[in-house]
């Protein structure tokens, strides 16, 4: 009984599991046929592999925005992660009075629609000149999650054992040796959990994208956008872009997914 019960569990997950993921497998198919293939009515399994929509991305710049991407992606996630390791453990193992009201000033920033904050940010852009920069919009991106990322290293950071740590201080650690030597290597998982979501959520924001740049810095999104036009949908082509945009966030997720787990886990509930 017990048996037959874990085998129809296990068949209704991969149902479910082949169910989501078959969107994303069909997306790739599709990248390597026609545009006549990938738009036909009838799905065609079996078709000749064409790179049509492949030489057609570089053909109009994607590596440009793909640069773009990863530039602004890692260098708004290593800011946030500069500013919000210090935070988190001043919030955590060294908290402040009303620690509480600190932490929902931080989350209460996420409250506001990006759309009420997009016309003071872009006049500021236009009189500071940063309008189309890529490093200012790793500003605004790394503003965006660094209330995520706080609560998040704080939730890690909470779970260090102050044992260890009053032990260091026993020993003659300083503040600078408790921080790098015993606090972060316990952490590590958990930073490297904010890291990937936090490059996650630079590289697959539109909003801002779209409206603080316009040929210097555009990132992916708007570009894979440009595929849909009056005309219809190339959907060959934007599968193809689609599953390049998306390989550095699987690359990053499959290098890091023992940290990440690790990570995870440390942020659950006891």
């Amino acid at each position: 009984m017990r048996s037959a019960k874990a085998s129809i569990i296990t068949f209704i997950t991969w149902v479910i599991a082949v169910t989501y993921f078959f969107p994303v497998l069909w997306m790739f198919i599709n990248a390597f046929k026609t545009e006549n293939d990938a738009a036909s009515l009838t799905p065609k399994f079996i078709f000749t592999p064409s790179f049509e929509g492949f030489q057609r991305l570089m053909d109009r710049g994607m590596a440009s925005y793909l640069t773009n991407s990863i530039l602004a992606s890692v260098t708004s996630t290593v800011l946030v992660l500069l500013l919000s390791v210090p935070a988190a453990y001043a919030l955590s193992i060294r908290p402040i009075v009303k620690v509480q009201d600190v932490l929902f000033f931080f989350i209460s920033t996420r409250f506001m629609p990006a759309a009420a904050s997009i016309l003071p940010m872009f006049m500021i852009f236009k009189t500071l000149n940063v309008l189309d920069n890529v490093f200012a919009l790793s500003l605004v991106y790394a503003a965006m999650n660094l209330p995520i990322a706080i609560w998040m290293m704080r939730s890690f950071l909470s779970e260090v054992p102050m044992e260890i740590i009053e032990a260091a201080r026993i020993d003659g650690a300083n503040f600078r040796t408790e921080v790098t030597k015993v606090v972060l290597p316990i952490v590590l998982p958990g930073i490297a959990a904010v890291a990937l979501i936090c490059f996650i959520f630079s590289w697959n924001e539109y909003f801002f994208s779209v409206l603080l740049t316009s040929a210097n810095a555009k990132t992916t999104p708007p570009f894979l956008a440009s595929f849909v036009d009056g005309r219809g949908q190339f959907l060959a082509v934007l599968s193809a872009a689609s599953t390049v945009a998306a390989l550095p966030v699987i690359i990053a997720g499959w290098l890091a997914q023992k940290q990440l787990v690790r990570g995870l886990a440390m942020g659950a509930v006891k």
